[in-house]
């Protein structure tokens, strides 16, 4: 099971907001404002293989659309995991 169905089965009852077609890179919830977290080199990942971006090109893209996008208070939390 992944980790994004197991956070909704968690909690059927809050809404999420999720960052369109990275549902593999989400690691957890953040537990004061129930906000989604994601890893980014998971996201990197995902750019460079599903969406066939180079890599210069997949930090550029989710550094201007992906993370610099503010959509309210629910804005997912952006993670460097891989330290």
């Amino acid at each position: 099971m992944n980790t994004l169905k197991e956070i909704l089965e968690r909690y059927p009852d809050e809404e999420f907001l999720k960052a369109d077609g990275f549902d593999e890179a989400v690691i957890g919830v953040e537990y004061g404002s129930l906000r989604l977290t994601y890893s980014i080199p998971k996201c990197m990942q995902i750019l460079i293989e599903e969406d066939d971006m180079s890599e210069i090109d997949a930090i550029e893209h989710f550094e201007y659309n992906v993370a610099g996008s503010y959509v309210g208070e629910k804005t997912p939390i952006w993670i460097y995991d891989d330290f």
